[in-house]
């Protein structure tokens, strides 16, 4: 037997006993069910097409989650399996799905104990759509069956047909890796995930970034303007997190051609900034421009604009100016 399941066959204690103390806790999603999940390492549960209408998964660990009271198992396969589907619908295309499913006769109403990799065959439809997953198994991957398929005709075309439904989970603390499914509500305040670039934190309510973008984005100038103004470089922006509030930094200086008249009415981008730059409420900052201080006007449309006077000369600079985006 290659897949495995921890905590599904009695040694001395209730199975629910075991499987509900804090015994190597993992991620909770409430007070009493784990997040479940693959278990990060290498390229765990990974699929490969290994014939025209086969499937081999490989070797890795995860946990399924029970129902609350069921608690959750953890799972081992230990050799790769093979699974076949079946030939496709003679009209329609369906979505077939792997899943890694346990079965506990003292919940479930299929009377057997028992630890697979499974396909379960979604629907043929012209709009198909994945099965639904019940309790106890957890989807690894989704299979596209286009119709007539079978092994006489070629089989499925395995480099388009698998989308990955690996999600990932950590035990109690750890930080959980990216993986499918992304868009979940964290457990409780202080949680951690890896968003793919850096890190997020669950503040109780929505998951606050902690680790911005440190590259520079270059804006689009208006007519009238060029970059380098005062020899500052060109303009560029970056969206930063300073304790938990969002912030907007901009480098770079812009120039004109005329003393004293700004171009386009001080509106210096062509393009405006994307919405999550722009700030809840009109924000505006003094700035160093040729010959007297001016402000610049970070507007909620998200354009930027120079409000200046007769005594400006041809360059304005915005390095250093910083603002928030909250409101």
């Amino acid at each position: 037997m290659t897949v495995r399941a921890g905590w599904l066959l009695s040694a001395g204690q209730t199975r629910a006993d075991t499987r509900l103390v804090p015994l190597g806790t993992m991620v909770p999603e409430s007070p009493m069910t784990s997040r479940d999940g693959v278990i990060a390492g290498g390229d765990p549960l990974a699929a490969t097409g290994v014939g025209p209408m086969q499937v081999q998964i490989g070797t890795g660990r995860a946990i399924v989650q029970g129902a609350a009271t069921q608690g959750a198992y953890p799972v081992a396969v230990t050799s790769p399996e093979t699974l076949t589907l079946a030939d496709g619908h003679a009209q329609y295309t369906r979505i077939d799905s792997v899943v890694l499913r346990v079965y506990d006769e003292l919940y479930d109403t299929d009377k057997q104990t028992a630890v697979a990799i499974e396909i379960m065959q979604g629907a043929a439809n012209a709009t198909p759509t994945p099965p639904t997953v019940p309790t106890g198994a957890l989807r690894l991957w989704d299979i596209t069956v286009p119709a007539g398929i079978s092994a006489g005709t070629g089989g499925i075309t395995w480099s388009s047909a698998l989308a990955d439904r690996r999600r990932y989970t950590a035990s109690y603390g750890g930080i959980i890796p990216r993986g499918w499914g992304t868009s979940f509500t964290g457990a409780y305040p202080g949680q951690y995930r890896d968003n793919g670039t850096g890190l997020d934190r669950w503040d109780g309510t929505a998951w606050q970034p902690l680790t911005p973008s440190v590259g520079w984005t270059a804006v689009t100038l208006a007519s009238g303007f060029s970059n380098n103004g005062n020899a500052q470089g060109t303009l560029r922006y970056r969206r930063i997190t300073i304790a938990g509030v969002p912030f907007l930094q901009l480098r770079g200086g812009v120039s004109w051609a005329t003393s004293g008249t700004i171009p386009n009415s001080g509106n210096l981008l062509a393009s405006v900034l994307p919405a999550n730059c722009r700030p809840a409420a009109l924000t505006s900052l003094p700035i160093a421009a040729g010959g007297v201080d001016i402000k610049l006007d970070a507007q909620t449309s998200g354009q930027l604009r120079l409000i200046g006077s007769t005594g400006v000369t041809t360059w304005a600079a915005l390095s250093g100016v910083q603002y928030p985006l909250d409101a």
